[in-house]
């Protein structure tokens, strides 16, 4: 069992920016439509946020949002799960970038030195901060997108732990790389990878199903990069109908108990952010 305490990706402005992108609207068509001075949503927008209930109940219904999670980040007690069922190893390596953190992920079975790398941060030296001294090889790394601080380590990690293959979504491109498309698989040690093709974020978008077949009845682990995180969703910066057309087929199709590793901010879980996620409408 793990419970988080990585820090959450975004707060309540940024949620709320994230909200009016998806909306199409700006702060004084949001306080229009919640009926709130335009001040105290520039104040969300600049941290300085103090909304009631109430108020956070009709921004959600402004920006069409969960009320729950709105209110429960509003408040500053968004929850999170307990993380439990998988049936491999998942060390979450995070690292410094810019004001924030950046995720990769390793995915091993417990007893091996060797295992899949998702994504690579975007320095090697700070991956090899809160690399595992246990793994010494790599099977295979998975791309969820490529921006540079989820492949920016790519090179030397390949140098240092490879070789190994490298999947990236279709259409990014890098040579001698294996573009994944939807559905496309590939197994590892009885660890297997099925691609989720999920623009929105970026043109080029996998999430990464992976699941541990002879473990009858086990958790299975969803990499989702930055199109869901604990709390958010990533930001809007290719197509704000496919980003919500994505997230609607996580929470639709994926098994409730489905751990979610984001590329931002700490684990949870498919269920966990159907019932709390301001984005899962």
């Amino acid at each position: 069992m793990v419970i988080e305490r990585a820090p959450l990706e975004d707060e309540l402005g940024d949620v709320l920016e994230k909200a009016m992108r998806l909306a199409g609207c700006d702060g004084p068509a949001l306080a229009a439509r919640a009926g709130l001075d335009v001040a105290r949503i520039r104040d969300a927008m600049d941290y300085r946020s103090d909304f009631t209930c109430a108020e956070a109940s009709r921004l959600a219904a402004a920006l069409g949002l969960n009320e729950v999670g709105l209110a429960a980040l509003a408040g500053g007690r968004y929850p999170l799960p307990e993380i439990t069922g998988l049936p491999f190893c998942l060390y979450p390596l995070r690292m410094p970038y810019g004001v924030g953190v950046v995720n990769a992920y390793l995915v091993a079975d417990c007893p091996q030195s060797h295992g899949i790398l998702f994504d690579t941060g975007a320095d090697f030296s700070q991956l090899c901060r809160v690399w595992p001294k246990n793994i010494k090889k790599l099977d295979a790394v998975f791309i969820t997108h490529a921006e540079t601080e989820h492949i920016g380590g790519l090179t030397e990690v390949l140098a240092a732990f490879g070789p190994a293959p490298v999947y990236l979504p279709a259409g990014a491109n890098r040579a001698g790389a294996i573009n994944l498309s939807e559905g496309e698989r590939a197994e590892f040690g009885g660890i297997e990878v099925r691609a989720l093709h999920t623009p929105g974020h970026a043109a080029a978008h996998n999430c990464y199903s992976v699941m541990m077949h002879r473990v009858a009845g086990a958790t299975p682990l969803l990499v989702s990069g930055d199109l869901l995180f604990a709390g958010s969703v990533g930001g809007c910066y290719f197509s704000a109908p496919l980003l919500r057309e994505a997230l609607r087929r996580l929470f639709a199709d994926l098994p409730a108990a489905t751990v979610v590793a984001p590329g931002h901010g700490p684990l949870t879980t498919i269920r966990h952010e159907r019932s709390y996620n301001p984005f899962a409408v």
